[in-house]
């Protein structure tokens, strides 16, 4: 018999599988010895009270073996024969490359950027010498944003496709297995690397092709049919499908496809601030208390609101964690957040933006299908300016922010390449920072402290999502390209880590059924 029920955990009995089995044992009125398994298959805080606690959702098994779990997927290995070029090895690239496995077809792909280890020189540079290059850096190269941008799960497509397959293969490759069940999974920035390590040598043991250094830099077409791509302005490489995966963040590809006239859209994003506050202040308010149990994790937020028909909200928010310099071209400043696995920084700190709508780029309208994307890359190159050129970040204390003050004085940060007091309340555009005053003071109606000096704000948080969509039919084909397959958060259809897997799969899946018609 198998029976599912939710058991209610103080944080000190967390680890303590004995408690769980008697918890379970208790609630069933069974004797403990006919419980063969109790499995979590869900986990999460409850904080509502002054005495948090965890609820976890059990199947226990009574006089009843379990099933293996986390069962390997199957592989099979490839050869020349059926193949499909992939651009882009972040999650929907990746994720792509691994279905196609699946399928029998082999995987090709090409990264502009650097493998996971390589990778890192460059992130060292940007963080202490304000070095930006721009194919390498915390968006661009093996893994994608993702790998060194917190490794955070969440997800709301669930019926995009199997959300539960998607953690399954990061178990298999490396993650820890509480992924699977935790109500908000996160691998961590320092976790990440080495399960797309693995992901990457899983890809080329059953036949399949990884290339770094390797840029996009044009497509070649037959007419409406896609024949293959360009890679490095001189290497020529067929395929009867191209699954376009290239982040939100690849400017160039964007301008590529318009210049082949290929159909692009102009797409609403948001843009804003990234909000810090003292780790500690954020568990206090959450937690109800400062003296909070220490097996409980850093505490986190997730904040909405509504203004005049335009929503602000928190995004990407990170425990724990630390703020990273996410420019992709020098001249300009993006900020991003990460957490390491343990979420043990002194600081919590979360994207904090406004919907930016067609109206608000009205100034680039003869620039289809550019304008919003030429506002955000004009926003990036403000903060830049106000960051003294450098790759320090524009901030003000979120106080001053509100009351139109320069602030004298800042903050301690996580940010390590440094800020500069900035007079972001004047200017950031106003529909930015109006909403963002007001919707801090209804956010401290939600979380009584959140508005306060021990707070500042750094500029900019820009590239939530893709400012462009590359339009897309029913069968994840481009709607006037045969053979070319967008996917991921570049063609603005994803929006996380898992979201974008998702899609890859989906994407690789249509393109199979292409290539084996």
């Amino acid at each position: 018999m198998i029976k599912q029920i939710e058991i209610v955990t103080p944080p000190d009995f967390i680890n303590d599988k004995d408690y769980l089995y008697r918890a379970t044992a208790k609630s069933l009125r069974c004797n403990i010895s006919e419980l063969k398994a109790v499995i979590p298959v869900r986990r999460s805080i409850d904080a509502r009270s002054k005495n948090p606690v965890f609820r976890i959702m059990v199947e226990a098994f009574i006089n009843e073996n379990p099933p293996e779990l986390n069962k390997a997927i199957e592989y099979r290995h490839t050869t020349d024969t059926k193949k499909a070029i992939i651009i882009g090895s972040g999650p929907a690239g990746l994720f792509a490359a691994l279905k196609l496995l699946e399928l029998g077809i082999k995987p090709i792909v090409f990264e502009r950027g650097k493998d996971v280890q390589e990778r890192r020189k460059d992130l060292r540079n940007i963080q202490q010498m304000n070095i930006v290059n721009p194919d390498s850096n915390y968006c661009f190269g093996e893994g994608g944003a993702g790998t060194y941008s917190d490794g955070k799960l969440y997800t709301r497509s669930t019926k995009r496709g199997d959300v539960k397959k998607i953690l399954n293969i990061f178990v298999n490759n490396g993650a820890h297995s509480d992924i699977l069940i935790d109500a908000h999974p996160h691998i961590g920035s320092n976790k990440l690397p080495d399960v797309i390590k693995s992901m990457r040598e899983t890809i080329l043991s059953f036949g399949g092709e990884v290339h770094f250094n390797s840029k996009m830099t044009d497509l070649l077409l037959d007419g409406e049919k896609i024949k293959g791509v360009i890679i490095n302005e001189s290497e020529e490489h067929l395929a009867d499908a191209v699954i376009l995966a290239t982040g939100h963040s690849a400017r160039d590809i964007y301008y590529l496809l318009e210049k082949k006239k290929i159909y692009l859209e102009e797409k609403p994003f948001a843009m804003g601030v990234r909000i810090e506050h003292p780790q500690a202040l954020i568990n206090e308010i959450q937690y109800h208390s400062k003296d909070y149990n220490r097996n409980l994790p850093a505490a986190s937020y997730s904040l909405k609101c509504d203004i005049e028909g335009r929503g602000i909200y928190s995004f990407c928010m990170c425990p724990g964690g630390i703020i990273i310099p996410a420019a992709t071209s020098p001249g300009e400043i993006v900020v991003n957040g990460m957490s390491l696995s343990k979420r043990n920084s002194p600081f919590a700190n979360s994207g904090f933006v406004v919907t930016v709508k067609e109206e608000d780029w009205k100034k680039y309208s003869d620039k289809k299908p550019f304008g919003a994307l030429l506002l955000q890359q004009e926003i990036e190159q403000l903060a830049f300016k106000l960051g003294n050129n450098t790759q320090s970040a524009p901030a003000q204390v979120v106080t001053d922010f509100v009351e139109g003050k320069i602030s004298t004085s800042l903050n301690k940060t996580s940010y390590i390449p440094g800020i500069v007091s900035a007079p972001l309340h004047e200017a950031l555009p106003k529909f930015i920072t109006q909403n963002l005053r007001d919707a801090l003071k209804i956010f401290d109606r939600k979380m009584r402290g959140y508005y306060t000096s021990e707070a500042q704000i750094l500029g900019v948080e820009s590239r939530t999502s893709s400012p462009v969509r590359i339009p897309r039919n029913e069968d994840y084909m481009h709607i006037n390209i045969s053979g070319l397959f967008p996917a991921g958060e570049g063609a603005g259809y994803a929006g996380g880590i898992v979201s974008a897997a998702i899609d890859g799969e989906n994407a690789a899946q249509a393109a199979a059924k292409l290539i084996m018609a």
